[in-house]
């Protein structure tokens, strides 16, 4: 995914390496993306070793250079690439920590799992909070007309967190209403 954000990021126009950095940490890359905004200048370096990217230029600002990108015809050809390749995997996730979890909690007092899935609770909470926040700064930066396939994946990415939160809110009331986790109680 660093790859595609990168090139993607230079497919709009030439940027030096904190530039791009600036725009994925503003768009929270991190979260829906899965990228480690670090994993770029990697990237970067990589992309130009294999021909996708060149220097366009090098700004000098006191003692410091800054070597300004841009995408190659090779790049763009890749970016469509890994665009296909993107949209082409699955995404389905499961949150298989907490699945196993739930599976064995009868192992547990009753009261240590209901804690466990309580704190489970507020980190979801959390989340959509952020994800709220994410879809603020957006609009703002987009001056607040969001493209289709960007509202699009807001909503999905909320989505997910409220059907999460669903999940974890019912087996709290389920262990609630049960007077031991044991099976089959």
């Amino acid at each position: 995914m660093t790859r595609l954000l990168v090139l993607a990021m230079l497919g709009l126009k030439p940027m030096t390496g904190y530039d791009i950095k600036v725009m994925l940490e503003l768009s929270d890359a991190e979260r829906w993306g899965g990228v480690l905004i670090g994993s770029i200048y990697n990237a970067l370096k990589k992309l130009e070793k294999d021909g996708y990217i060149e220097v366009a230029s090098i700004e000098s600002t006191g003692h410091r250079q800054k070597a300004i990108y841009q995408i190659t015809e090779k790049g763009r050809a890749h970016e469509q690439e890994l665009i296909i390749e993107a949209l082409e995997k699955s995404s389905v996730v499961y949150p298989t920590t907490l699945y196993s979890g739930v599976s064995f909690a009868f192992k547990l007092p009753k009261a240590k799992a209901v804690d466990a899935l309580e704190k489970q609770k507020i980190i979801l909470e959390q989340e959509e909070k952020a994800i709220n926040a994410g879809y603020e700064a957006k609009l703002i930066a987009m001056q607040g007309k969001l493209p289709a396939l960007t509202q699009l994946a807001f909503d999905n990415m909320l989505e997910i967190v409220q059907v999460q939160s669903k999940f974890v809110h019912q087996a709290i009331e389920i262990m609630n209403k049960s007077d031991s986790l044991e099976r089959g109680s």
